[in-house]
């Protein structure tokens, strides 16, 4: 008795593919057949060979005639890329890759968007096909000449803001109080704004009398004066802030207000009109390093404070800072709110604390944990709690920074194919530049703690090995090192002043830290 095989057929999966053609100017596209079909019709030869392995046509046709290919705004391509967002294309064909573009870095853009959705790229009359491995090889050289190419137009703008500075030139940013940028010749430059430059004068003069930053800004806001008021080229209103120590402090060390372009650490004579005086503005600036000097060193050491950026105010949600104060002889801690020292004590009431009270009672609290299985409940549930906010806030970050740099990316090429070396634009490809290099960097510290948190799990066990021994290792530390492990356990801490309670969240990290820390036990003689 004879027996039957079965054989099975495999239908391979469909791919939908998309036939792109371009052509530069419309010449011929009134003809019975075009540039565009003889295009299209080489494409869907090509597609027809791959049938077995289920390549398809999408009857939707994606022609842009008479456009060119040095940038995207092309109205086809706009929709092909919406219909790879939409899901409803797995392969792009071309006749030629110039075809798709003209411009590397547009390209390079294009592949990542074509990489990010699973699309593959083929390119008929190159035999260009990102489905195979020396397709993604040729890819990837062409990828890397992209970058190139954006190193060396980085390069360039750093070189031309470096001649600008070195000219006495404007280089761009944000115009600031005292000068209004005219923008009416081909390089914009800085003119004088008469009723800000004598407010100017007035706060270069205010802090010589008062000899201290905090006086000026409580004296500039009892007269409600604030910083310059802007608008940005769409017309939204920027600037008109109260002045605090900080921005006060970057004010009267501008060199611009001498007449002088900083370009990073070099100093140069500026082609604008100076309003202060250099005698004056050198004036300032040896006030401004006395005043430093006697602040002294305020990292922890014999006086260090233990909970320094860790302590916030309850009112303002800022850090509470260490401050030590002489009274004959004696040294004084507290903590005092950042905001109350910036602004005085009208910008918020909440008391100082004394600082070596307020790190006895954290240490005690910290301390207690081995022995109080609720406390250890609390801090898993924190720990849970607080990985799960953590991740959440990061990963809304990764989002955040992978639109601004397609935002960036994009005005960088319509930028560049304005072709226009004026001032303002190379001071705003600058711009764009550092931006992306920041996003960049950002998003990789972002990739990298989304990771880190991910490993992190913490257990009722896990607390009750770490603090069981927390005596012992917080006696054979120094203060500098019991201030860098409270900082690897502690996230916050917070005084409630209506009913002296003292609230402690932790770190889900620093529990191993503390293991880690621990002095390996004596062995008996």
């Amino acid at each position: 008795m004879s027996s039957l095989r079965q054989t099975t057929v495999t239908t391979p999966t469909a791919i939908r593919c998309a036939i792109y053609t371009r052509k530069s100017t419309e010449e011929g596209l009134d003809q019975q057949f075009n540039s565009l079909d003889a295009q299209r019709d080489s494409s869907e030869a090509f597609i027809a060979s791959q049938q077995h392995e289920g390549w398809l046509v999408n009857a939707e046709r994606y022609d842009d005639g008479g456009f060119s290919g040095g940038n995207t705004e092309r109205p086809a391509f706009k929709r092909l890329i919406d219909d790879i967002e939409a899901g409803k294309i797995d392969c792009v064909v071309v006749y030629k890759v110039d075809r798709l573009s003209r411009s590397l870095l547009d390209f390079a853009k294009v592949m990542e968007v074509f990489d990010k959705y699973g699309v593959s790229f083929v390119s008929v009359t190159q035999q260009f096909n990102t489905t195979h491995s020396m397709g993604r090889l040729t890819l990837n050289i062409l990828l890397s000449f992209a970058q190139f190419e954006r190193e060396i137009i980085g390069e360039r703008i750093r070189d031309k803001l470096a001649a600008q500075s070195k000219r006495g030139q404007w280089t761009g940013g944000y115009p600031v109080l005292g000068y209004d940028i005219d923008r009416r010749e081909r390089t914009p430059r800085l003119v004088v704004n008469a009723d800000e430059a004598t407010r100017v004068r007035r706060i270069f003069s205010l802090y010589l009398e008062l000899k201290a930053l905090m006086l000026v800004s409580e004296e500039l806001e009892r007269r409600g004066w604030c910083n310059k008021v802007w608008q940005t080229k769409k017309g939204t209103a920027k600037g008109g802030r109260a002045f605090d120590k900080c921005s006060l402090h970057a004010m009267l060390t501008n060199p611009i207000y001498a007449g002088k372009i900083k370009h990073k650490t070099d100093i140069y004579e500026g082609q604008h009109e100076a309003i202060i005086d250099e005698g004056i503005f050198e004036q300032v600036q040896s006030q401004l390093r006395a005043n430093g000097h006697n602040r002294g060193n305020r990292l922890p050491g014999k006086n260090g404070g233990l909970l320094k950026g860790l302590i916030r105010c309850p009112y303002c949600n800022v850090a509470m800072v260490h401050n030590v104060t002489k009274k004959k002889s004696i040294a004084y801690r507290y903590y005092t709110c950042v905001r109350a020292i910036k602004r005085g004590r009208k910008a918020c009431q909440h008391p100082s604390l004394p600082a070596g009270e307020i790190e006895a009672a954290v240490v005690d609290q910290v301390r207690a944990i081995a022995g109080d299985e609720g406390l250890r409940d609390e801090i898993v549930r924190q720990a849970t709690e607080a990985v799960a906010d953590q991740k959440e806030e990061f990963e809304t970050q990764r989002i955040q920074l992978t639109r601004q740099l397609s935002r960036d990316h994009a005005e960088i090429r319509r930028v560049v194919l304005v072709q226009d070396a004026n001032s303002s634009t190379t001071a705003r490809m600058a711009d764009l530049q550092q931006r992306i290099e920041a996003a960049e960097r950002s998003l990789v510290v972002a990739n990298k703690r989304i990771a880190e948190i991910d490993r992190q799990k913490v257990s009722a066990v896990d607390v009750t090995e770490a603090f069981t021994d927390f005596d012992r290792v917080w006696n054979s530390l120094t203060i500098r090192e019991q201030s860098e492990l409270l900082g690897l356990l502690v996230a916050r801490v917070e005084f409630d002043q209506s009913d002296c309670t003292i609230e402690i969240s932790f770190h889900s990290s620093g529990i191993a830290s503390l293991e880690n820390l621990a002095p390996e036990p004596e062995e008996a003689a």
